[in-house]
């Protein structure tokens, strides 16, 4: 008893840390991002906690409230509309860092305003709104809370051109989403995508594992409910596909493996669906290819930004490096 009682306290201290970590790395975010955007974060809500234990209880249903983070270019004319980028964060429980800041500076030079939601199971809120995580379910209506949330809020976000960015988990949400709400996205983009749920949990390790079969999340294995997994999977929804889309993967990701993203591919190909994907081979930078601050890297996001712009028409697209190395520690004009 002694042994579990510390456990637990452990586990809670652990989470007053990540509170104290999310808190320093808000500041960050003024210090290296306000000389070219207006930052906010804001309070707002998705549906109801997945696992509600009484629904009787008085409150129980009601929304689940998270906060999202706003950058909007300082150059803007409030009178003109912009387009809109959805960025969530990636991880199974992580949070929306300064390790994007060059990625949101990017964006933010080419006139988009970027909006980064703290889905719920984020970390850096507490051990309660940790254990709210429902990876590949309404996190994902959370994210597109958010888009709504920007559309409604500010008259110079355009509603129709709303695109989706996200890496690894954020990529697999980016997926949800316009399978989902096919209508409210222009394009989107998924990076190292996490894909197959079935797949991907008989490959993880068993700590890994815990993650979803614990009672506070799916509370089962794929083994016991396999057709839950199969809903959450973005390779077994395929057949959803109606937005534009590019796909990302390397060959030598450890963390999502290609085969995996081949996967999915495999289905959209197998559904006869439209998309751009390139597979890069043994990419140095892994599952972050293409997030690091290399050449290689920098090369690759301006193809990204390529596509988008297709899609969204940015006031002042990202053509060549040049541009990124710009962005990157220049003001915006």
């Amino acid at each position: 008893m002694k042994v579990d009682k510390l456990l637990r306290e452990n586990e809670e201290l652990n989470h007053r840390i990540d509170i104290l970590e999310k808190q320093i790395d808000d500041v960050l975010w003024f210090n290296r991002l306000g000389d070219v955007a207006f930052i906010d974060k804001v309070f707002i809500y998705g549906p109801p906690p997945a696992h509600i234990r009484n629904p009787e209880q008085t409150g129980a249903k009601n929304p689940l409230k998270f906060w999202t983070y706003v950058f909007i270019p300082r150059n803007i004319d409030p009178s003109k509309k912009y387009p809109l980028i959805v960025l969530p964060h990636g991880g199974v429980h992580a949070d929306f860092t300064t390790y994007h800041t060059h990625i949101v500076r990017e964006m933010i030079a080419q006139g988009y305003i970027v909006v980064a939601p703290e889905y719920r199971g984020s970390t850096g809120y507490g051990q309660s709104f940790w254990r709210q995580i429902d990876y590949g379910g309404l996190e994902n209506e959370d994210v597109f809370a958010s888009r709504n949330y920007m559309v409604e809020n500010y008259d110079f976000v355009d509603g129709n051109r709303v695109g989706i960015v996200g890496w690894s988990h954020g990529g697999m949400i980016a997926l949800h989403n316009i399978f989902d709400h096919p209508d409210s996205y222009a394009c989107a983009f998924a990076g190292v995508p996490v894909s197959d749920m079935i797949l991907r949990y008989g490959y993880a390790e068993d700590e890994y594992r815990r993650l979803y079969d614990a009672d506070y999340h799916i509370g089962k294995t794929p083994r016991e409910d396999i057709n839950e997994y199969r809903r959450r999977s973005p390779a077994w929804q395929a057949h959803k596909l109606k937005t534009p889309l590019l796909i990302h993967t390397n060959t030598n990701d450890d963390d999502v493996y290609v085969i995996e993203v081949e996967s999915l591919i495999k289905s959209l190909k197998a559904e006869g669906k439209k998309f751009e994907y390139e597979i890069f081979q043994d990419m140095p930078g892994g599952h972050s290819f293409d997030r690091i601050d290399t050449k290689a890297a920098r090369q690759i996001r301006v193809k990204i930004y390529k596509f988008l712009a297709q899609y969204l028409n940015p006031p002042k697209p990202i053509k060549s490096v040049e541009d990124i190395n710009r962005a990157a520690y220049l003001p915006i004009k």
